[in-house]
């Protein structure tokens, strides 16, 4: 898990969120209303779903997240994020305690970090076709 992820609020804009990604060098940003969050915006979602279109990168990030975050508990094991992340299709998980996000995991923590095949299991469920675009 990669503690104290990076956080912007709805009215962040597309080139505030792809400078923090910049200067952070990350490739997503959780949007946060208060302690909730509301949406996950990774640097492929500027380029597909904004810049591809030549939307104005003023816009409110919020116009182009993925909603409807998905997050699990700090205690639940590596094998159990990871197959949730398969089900799911998410690259990346919020990791909340006491119901406040402390940090992300992506399947590239997961490669890196994790012991047997865990990367492997959600990986196999993210690369599976869906209507469902989660980053």
């Amino acid at each position: 898990m990669t503690p104290n992820p990076v956080t912007v609020d709805p009215q962040a804009t597309l080139k505030e969120v792809a400078t923090l990604m910049l200067e952070q060098d990350i490739g997503a940003v959780l949007v946060m209303e208060g302690d909730r969050p509301t949406g996950i915006i990774t640097d492929r979602d500027i380029v597909i779903r904004a810049v591809a279109y030549g939307h104005d990168s003023g816009t409110a990030v919020t116009d182009y997240t993925t909603g409807d975050v998905f997050t699990m508990d700090a205690d639940t094991s590596v094998e159990d994020a990871a197959d949730e992340m398969g089900r799911q299709q998410l690259r990346r998980l919020p990791v909340t305690e006491n119901g406040r996000v402390v940090g992300i995991v992506s399947i590239g923590d997961l490669a890196v970090r994790a012991s047997g095949n865990a990367d492997e299991q959600a990986l196999q469920g993210v690369s599976v076709p869906s209507d469902n675009h989660n980053s």
